[in-house]
């Protein structure tokens, strides 16, 4: 089985990042990887068919023990993203559970499960805990609706598990600090702007910035604000103030009178109470804030405080920064359910590091292909119970992809063009309900 050319193209930005042979067994992998059933080595090797020409063990050694950097690779699909962006590059922060199963398997632990979690009750599962960096793209072919594309990942130990295999402890906003510095000195010429949800907006983010970085975050409604400490008068004495006078909080803003605005977020209008202010956090009293607090009037959103550290924007526009977070938490549920995050099975250090996030940078890959060329030939389906369905989702793009391949390879065949055009149409429906 083989790719589009088009599709073939974008993967050759990637191969300098590893040698010709690995890149080679990279490239089979991925192929089977966008047809397989099941995403393991060995159903990749399957459904790439004549070509995975090599034994079999030499595509379980690219993740297991092949000479490659997933973070070189990350930020070779950097690179290819950039045509795509402006001035400020918007990045998205959080992490993922992928449910696991065995003892063996490293990095393994319980984590805290979204999905099946309550408000009431937490449950925990048995798996690994990634925290992920993704860039926030806008594509010309759908305006107005924002992509998250990963490019970089680090897999969170809790503490025993980090004692198990004897690696020292890191919380999860340590590891997301290290993937912003890491691809802020890649570029350090670019601005760039962190949106995260408050699990990495406290003062362990807040305060570790690099200095070409921004973030926007959650914030707490009785979080304690200050202004800016005064200037210190001439032949005063003592040591100078640290922290000025106190500011209201989030929920005392919301407590006087506010605007009355209209949010267009989580492609919604919704009408909102806001308030906003210039302030410092008690963490890190010499950084100004544009604190934010809104009260939805609509929509059932109740009291909400936000904050960002580029202070000279609009309320507004801070909300409307954290809404693009959103986009991340579709990259998360569609890679596990298309593209099957959860699914390798490789239990040794380096297979598990390298295997999973090739399913999230395949995902930013699919993307990229369908903004470059693949959306002009794709048709919404005609179907009496999708009439208003006009943008495609990202099931849409690996079946385009899929299907534009499996084209190419029955237009291949000699004689086909003696073929009656429905035996074609035949022959390519089956074959894609067989993938």
């Amino acid at each position: 089985m083989e790719l589009v050319p088009t599709f073939v193209s974008l993967l050759q930005g990637l191969s300098p990042t590893m040698t010709a042979p690995t890149f080679d067994s990279f490239s089979t992998l991925l192929t089977g990887w966008v047809f397989a059933p099941r995403r393991n080595v060995t159903s990749m090797i399957r459904a790439a068919g004549s070509r995975a020409a090599k034994h079999f063990s030499s595509y379980h050694r690219v993740f297991s023990a092949a000479r490659w950097s997933l973070d070189a690779v990350g930020l070779a699909v950097f690179e290819l993203i950039q045509p795509w962006l402006g001035e400020v590059v918007l990045l998205a922060l959080d992490d993922t559970l992928a449910r696991k199963r065995g003892l063996k398997m490293f990095g393994t632990g319980m984590h805290h499960d979204p999905l099946a979690s309550s408000r009431n009750k937490a449950i925990t599962s048995w798996g690994h805990s990634w925290v992920m960096l993704g860039v926030i793209v806008e594509f010309p072919f759908r305006k107005g609706h924002y992509y998250c594309l990963p490019i970089l990942f680090r897999l969170y130990l809790n503490k025993k598990s980090a004692a198990k295999h004897r690696r020292v402890y890191r919380t999860r906003p340590e590891l997301a600090v290290e993937l912003l510095e890491l691809l802020c000195n890649h570029r350090k010429q670019q601005r760039f702007h962190a949106i995260a949800d408050s699990a990495y907006g406290g003062q362990s983010v807040l305060c570790h910035l690099p200095a070409n970085c921004d973030l926007t975050s959650r914030l707490v409604q009785d979080a304690r604000l200050q202004a800016l400490p005064p200037a210190r008068v001439p032949g005063s004495q003592g040591r100078p103030r640290v922290r000025g006078a106190r500011l209201p909080s989030p929920a005392q803003m919301l407590s006087e009178r506010c605007g009355r605005v209209t949010l267009n977020i989580y492609g919604r209008r919704e009408q909102a109470r806001l308030a906003d202010q210039i302030a410092c956090v008690y963490a890190a009293p010499g950084r100004q804030l544009r604190v934010v607090a809104s009260e939805g009037l609509t929509g059932g959103r109740g009291r909400q405080a936000f904050y960002s550290t580029s202070w000279t924007a609009s309320g507004e526009q801070v909300i409307a920064w954290y809404a693009m977070r959103w986009s991340m938490e579709v990259t998360n549920h569609d890679s596990k359910q298309c593209l099957g995050f959860e699914e390798p099975q490789g239990w040794s250090r380096r297979s598990v590091e390298r295997s999973a996030p090739v399913a999230m940078l395949l995902y930013s890959l699919i993307v990229l292909w369908f903004a470059g060329g693949g959306h002009r030939k794709w048709r919404p389906i005609s179907c009496p119970w999708y009439r208003t369905k006009l943008a495609p989702s990202f099931a849409d793009m690996l079946t385009a992809l899929r299907r534009q391949s499996l084209r190419q390879q029955v237009l291949a065949i000699p004689g086909h063009q003696s073929w009656p055009r429905k035996l074609r149409q035949l022959l390519e429906n089956t074959v894609a309900l067989a993938t």
